[in-house]
């Protein structure tokens, strides 16, 4: 891939993380207290991937590392969120 696609996938891990944060903020003032609802985590995994594809194309050790990391929470709290609703 060119470099300009590597941008648009890099802008498009930034909208992820921004898209989580709208609607987290969304959901909370709805309900009028601090919620987390699934879709955060949805859009932190969506951007993690993406903005760590861009980090590995740039070759950059500090954003893959900070990016794997998120990724792996993210997932871990999806998973705990899922079998806290299965019990």
């Amino acid at each position: 891939m060119n470099a300009k696609v590597w941008l648009i996938i890099g802008f498009l891990g930034q909208a992820m993380f921004f898209m989580r944060f709208l609607i987290q903020w969304l959901v909370s003032e709805k309900h009028k207290k601090s919620i987390i609802p699934m879709p955060f985590w949805y859009f932190s995994i969506l951007g993690a991937v993406l903005l760590l594809g861009y980090a590995v194309y740039r070759r950059d050790p500090v954003f893959i590392l900070g990016q794997s990391t998120g990724l792996i929470i993210y997932l871990r709290n999806i998973h705990l969120i899922r079998r806290g609703e299965l019990s």
